[in-house]
């Protein structure tokens, strides 16, 4: 443990972070930033060119530095799993995702961990930072560990600290996002604190075991992912008795305490809301307990895009038209405003919908100049503004900075604006 501990004070440790995706890749770039030098694994062979040759490919990591620390050897990427024999700590940040019947799919957290085991040096840390059920450090990590004999707490030190990576946001990143770890030994907790401390500008708090890390991971989202719903609920009531909810919304804001709000939209998007509540619902079944709250959310959050057809619908029988007849136009295929991600984005939904029910539409995202359908099997092509007149109705899915919104008001001849993008109120506007 000493010699680790002071590899790390010392800045001579050399860390390992296996995934460069959206969590793995800025995390390496900070702790390259940070004085350490970074090896990434990654099976794609795109995502390891590109880190070599210094070409960012992920939203909130600096193209220039990303350059600048390839270029100093500080941060380099291979596919080579005993290019890690010489690591001190290894974070492992792979996806998580839900398989088709709603339920955790862990083999990209088993192939890394049998693939790391063979691999870990004496005195290494070993991190889980990807988002997952609790008991998967301890059900996943530890036991392969152990099984090329190595001794958690004296041999290798293992922890969990779930990733709090927020694509878009200008004010919290990476560095200065308060850190929550939990070890399987305190020993693990102490070495874990030591790097994470020499890297981050921001509170590291221990709890006393992955899987109250892997917990606390899981509340976060579930309690944004119910509280959406909530706010979608309202929506939903409020348009049949023709009150605004963005306006009882801003009402509500007005109190000091008691009350955060959460807005309504065309359906929640993104790696972590829509997943990661079902990862506890089928934890729960192990245990005999229904999440029902947690389930019911979901039911109301995948709702939504089927909602705003139908109030577009709405829109569009009153000039006449059927949705078959009309032209329709998506603005925003990112999950959230000015990213370029689309995964679980709603707008996958809105498109599957228009093209069941033979709607001719297109999508326009300055963000995201190509968009594929898992659903319909298709890729769609971001389309100009500069027809914006030809269109029957626009659906404002994403509420990008970008967007001229005063020229699209102008121009447009019917919108249904699904984030509250457009605050003033003009008569071809429809809010959700």
């Amino acid at each position: 443990m000493k010699n680790v501990l002071q590899k790390i004070k010392n800045h001579d440790a050399v860390i390992g972070v296996i995934g460069l995706g959206y969590v793995g890749l800025p995390m390496a770039v900070t702790v390259a930033r940070a004085g350490f030098k970074v090896i990434g694994v990654d099976v794609s062979q795109h995502a390891i060119e590109s880190v070599n040759n210094g070409i960012n490919y992920i939203g909130d990591v600096d193209d220039a530095e990303l350059k600048d620390l390839v270029n100093k050897k500080m941060l380099s990427a291979t596919d080579d799993y005993k290019k890690l024999k010489k690591a001190n700590v290894i974070l492992i940040a792979v996806p998580t995702p839900l398989d088709k019947y709603q339920q955790p799919d862990s083999s990209y957290v088993c192939n890394a961990i049998n693939s790391l085991a063979p691999n870990v040096s004496k005195e290494a840390l070993v991190i889980l930072e990807s988002t997952t059920y609790p008991g998967t450090t301890n059900e996943i990590v530890v036991p392969a560990l152990e099984a090329k004999g190595l001794r958690v707490g004296i041999d290798v030190f293992v922890s969990f600290s779930p990733e709090r990576v927020d694509p878009g946001n200008r004010d919290y990143k990476t560095y200065n996002t308060a850190k929550v770890v939990g070890g399987v030994t305190e020993k693990c907790n102490a070495v874990s604190k030591a790097f994470y401390e020499e890297i981050l500008d921001a509170p590291i708090h221990l709890v006393s075991s992955p899987s109250v890390a892997e917990m606390e991971k899981i509340y976060e989202n579930t309690f944004r992912n119910i509280n959406i719903a909530l706010a979608n609920e309202m929506t939903i009531l409020c348009n049949r008795m023709g009150i605004d909810i963005w306006e009882v919304i801003e009402a509500a804001k007005t109190k000091p305490y008691g009350f955060m709000p959460f807005y309504p939209g065309p359906g929640i998007g993104g790696h972590c809301i829509p997943l990661d509540p079902f990862y506890l619902t089928w934890k729960a079944r192990e245990y005999n307990y229904h999440t029902r709250l947690i389930e019911l959310a979901g039911e109301i959050n995948n709702s939504m895009p089927s909602f705003v057809i139908s109030k577009a619908v709405q829109l569009l029988n009153k000039q006449g038209k059927s949705l078959s007849k009309a032209k329709v136009l998506l603005l925003g295929a990112a999950y959230k405003r000015d990213i370029e991600d689309p995964r679980e984005s709603p707008v996958h939904e809105l498109i599957k919908i228009m093209a069941d029910n033979q709607g001719n539409f297109d999508y326009n995202d300055p963000h995201i100049p190509e968009l594929y359908n898992e659903q319909t099997k298709k890729t769609y092509y971001s389309v100009s503004l500069d027809n914006l007149e030809d269109y029957d109705l626009a659906i404002i899915v994403t509420d990008h900075t970008k967007y001229n919104y005063q020229d699209i008001v102008k121009r447009s001849t019917m919108i249904l604006d699904t984030r509250f993008a457009i605050k003033e109120n003009y008569l071809n506007v429809v809010k959700l």
